[in-house]
């Protein structure tokens, strides 16, 4: 009896003989686009909510007073999520995207639908000194690929789909729908063809209409002064790229090194006391790092101290124009650090808006320090290109820098100096470092994609798919009768492992090596496998050695085939001419 079909899979079936892949791919970038959009906007309001109820709510009388506990509540609230709940650990949101295209053909879990949802306004809300961009994307990449599984796409569709969303959600909780193509680009690495560049707009401006409809026309960073660029400050925004540049290499160091001291701590409990109780004094000495910290970028721009620093234990002292530096000094030093626990004790956030606070608070910097030693600079148009110098530092992202920051403020006639101090931050970044706080973790795990097809390709490849195991061994102390009796005449290969009692590799021989001797029957008595075995030319050594370094080997050694080492076992082998062959059908297919 023939199952009855289901209305979905009626649907299927109408969509393949009526819609063409092609358009069905452009249907399904909008319906990311809005979901992206929505889910933008969802996070952007409960974690404005939850952060009401402290500033204007119950507690409102006590918040500069209980800053000090509540980013250890937040904390510990995203870990009870995290352990009863979800189940699960929350990875970065967009470190989490990049690794599902390399390593997972586009396939995202779908816990990470709400993973996010749930814990980022815990964290942020509670004045984790994180954003909210990295778990919009996170959540706007999951709905991207599990729909595209959900109406059965390829793995290349999946993966544009992922990619679309993700663009699409920084499209709408920025505003910047331009901005998010070039980081769909230039983070992810997606090539700019014909075919990706439609879905990319599509998803985006259906993103960015949702998050107007909902939430309105305003920027997040308000520019109202913003003057034309003046020739004679070409040099001062030089300046201001090299200041970038300094600071966007402190805060990967800072960042790194926190990451690697709390990896340390295997207690979760202590993990976020640890943290909580860092984040916990850095807020209540110095408010601004509580949460996002927009509402004080906004007030440093128009320079109102006296409203910016007006939580402050200090605040009398504003009046000084070197207390104001010190305190901004401050923010520069101290911003990286209570993002960094933030992120590496639990919490779960981005870092998008941490680097544009950053970049403000820098620009202002720059502009006093400078107005005391003379010379006057627009307060505006510093802070605004020191957002662009600190995103394209920290995140090695130029364009998406230079049109992020003009769409965010609607300052589009300071390309010129944009492209200056971001050109210079970006440079002199790279030089430091060759991966970003996105791609350290996934380049450690040969995970990373880049705009380099060869290694792209490398990095898609999976060595399980290409070891052979069709080989029998042999052992150190077989005759070569043994050998000719158990493993020549049985064996359809020209190659013989040799193994010792643990199944560890301790040589090899190949029929070029006894053929002289395989019917000398004197010697096939008396001479061992031992005596005639090599060593291989190199090894690769399974889960540490990437694809390119396989693929180095074998043009460094010459060799056809070479052993594969597992937790010191024997698993196989790996020929030249099939990598070769899998790499070619991979190039193909990407």
């Amino acid at each position: 009896m023939m199952k009855k079909r289901t209305p979905f899979t009626r649907f299927l079936i109408w969509r393949y003989k009526h819609i063409s892949n092609k358009n069905f791919v452009y249907l399904l970038s909008i319906l990311v686009g809005l979901i992206a959009g929505l889910s933008s906007v969802a996070l952007k309001n409960i974690t404005h909510y939850i952060a009401m109820f402290f500033e204007q709510g119950a507690v409102q009388d006590y918040h500069v007073y209980w800053y000090f506990i509540f980013p250890f509540l937040g904390l510990l609230l995203v870990l009870l999520v995290k352990k009863f709940v979800l189940r699960k650990d929350v990875g970065h949101g967009i470190p989490m995207a990049l690794f599902a295209i390399s390593q997972k053909n586009g396939k995202m879990d779908r816990r990470n639908l709400i993973s996010s949802l749930l814990t980022a306004p815990l964290t942020v809300g509670f004045g984790g000194s994180v954003g909210l961009e990295g778990p919009s994307v996170a959540t706007g990449a999951s709905f991207g690929s599990n729909i595209a599984r959900m109406f059965h796409m390829n793995a290349q569709t999946r993966k544009l789909l992922l990619v679309c969303a993700a663009a699409g959600s920084l499209s709408a909780i920025f505003k910047a729908p331009i901005a998010a193509i070039l980081f769909a680009i230039e983070v992810f690495s997606l090539d700019l063809t014909f075919a990706s560049l439609l879905p990319l707009l599509m998803a985006s401006v259906a993103a960015v209409v949702t998050r107007m409809f909902f939430i309105g026309e305003q920027y997040i960073v308000d520019f109202h002064a913003i003057q034309k660029f003046d020739i004679q400050n070409i040099l001062f925004y030089s300046a201001l790229g090299v200041v970038t540049a300094l600071v966007s290499i402190y805060f990967s160091k800072i960042y790194f090194t926190t990451e690697n001291y709390f990896r340390r701590i295997k207690n979760d409990y202590f993990k976020i006391v640890i943290a909580g109780f860092i984040i916990g004094l850095l807020t209540f000495l110095v408010p601004p790092l509580y949460g996002e910290g927009f509402t004080f970028m906004n007030r440093l721009i128009a320079q109102d101290y006296g409203s910016a620093f007006d939580a402050f234990l200090y605040k009398d002292m504003i009046g000084n124009s070197w207390v104001v530096i010190g305190l901004i000094l401050g923010l520069i030093l101290l911003k990286p650090i209570a993002t960094s626990v933030t992120l590496s004790g639990g919490g779960v956030g981005g870092v998008f808006a941490p680097v544009l606070f950053l970049g403000a608070v820098t620009g202002s910097f720059f502009v006093n320090l400078s107005r005391q030693l003379g010379f006057t600079l627009s307060s505006e148009n510093f802070t605004m290109v020191g957002m662009a110098g600190l995103m394209a530092g920290v995140l090695q992202a130029p364009m998406t820098a230079i049109f992020l920051i003009a769409e965010i403020t609607g300052g589009y006639q300071l390309f010129v100096p944009l492209m200056i101090t971001v050109t210079i931050s970006f440079l002199l970044s790279k030089a430091n470092s060759d991966y970003n706080i996105y791609t350290k973790e996934l380049k450690d795990q040969n995970a990373l994609l880049t705009h380099d097809k060869d290694q792209a390709v490398l990095t898609l490849l999976k060595l399980d798919r290409i070891i052979e195991t069709n080989f029998i061994s042999v052992k150190p102390k077989m005759t070569l009768k043994e050998m000719l009796h158990q493993a020549v005449v049985k064996s359809k290969r020209n190659l013989f492992p040799v193994l010792n009692d643990k199944d560890e590799l301790v040589g090899v021989l190949t029929l070029d090596d006894i053929r002289e001797i395989m019917f000398n029957t004197e010697l096939q008595e008396t001479m061992l496998v031992e005596f005639l075995m090599h060593d291989a030319p190199d090894y690769i050594h399974y889960g540490q050695d990437s694809m390119q370094q396989v693929m180095n080997k074998f043009q460094n050694t010459g060799a056809w085939n070479l052993p594969v080492i597992k937790d010191g076992k024997y698993l196989g082998f790996v020929s030249k001419s099939k990598m070769l062959t899998a790499y070619r059908r991979k190039l193909i297919s990407y």
